[in-house]
């Protein structure tokens, strides 16, 4: 009889620990991070493809001997595959280009802001270009 009352008793606690750590180990859905931190950060669509992302792009020599900055880059890329908006952040350029649909090659508008400079190109299919650049 006592034997009996021991394994209830036993058994009473064990599950009441269960209970707990089972509580206690229950995803907090509702709670955010207060900070997202890493390298790079892709969103992609049902099919896996790119759609948007931003980076830390790590300074580079160009083929003509000058050194492209250290920059941060944030595309969005159509369901084809084209990256139509990019804005660019570094410390001696930050600019935004929007291009045009995929299957064109020259439309396009660029806004930067270089050194001590600043201009806004627009370029268009037919060959049209305007370049704006404050007075001086």
């Amino acid at each position: 009889m006592k034997l009996s009352r021991f394994l209830i008793v036993l058994t009473t606690v064990n599950l009441a620990i269960l209970l707990v750590t089972l509580v206690q180990l229950r995803p907090h859905i509702n709670e955010v991070a207060p900070v997202l931190r890493g390298r790079a950060l892709q969103i992609v669509d049902e099919q896996g493809h790119v759609r948007a992302s931003i980076a830390v792009m790590p300074a580079q020599a160009q083929a003509n001997g000058e050194t492209y900055p250290e920059t941060v880059l944030l595309r969005l890329i159509t369901e084809q595959g084209r990256p139509s908006v990019k804005i660019a952040a570094s410390e001696e350029t930050a600019g935004a280009t929007f291009v045009g649909p995929t299957g064109t090659s020259n439309t396009y508008m660029t806004l930067q802001a270089k050194r001590t400079a600043s201009s806004l190109k627009l370029k268009d299919e037919d060959g049209g270009e305007t370049l704006i650049q404050p007075a001086k």
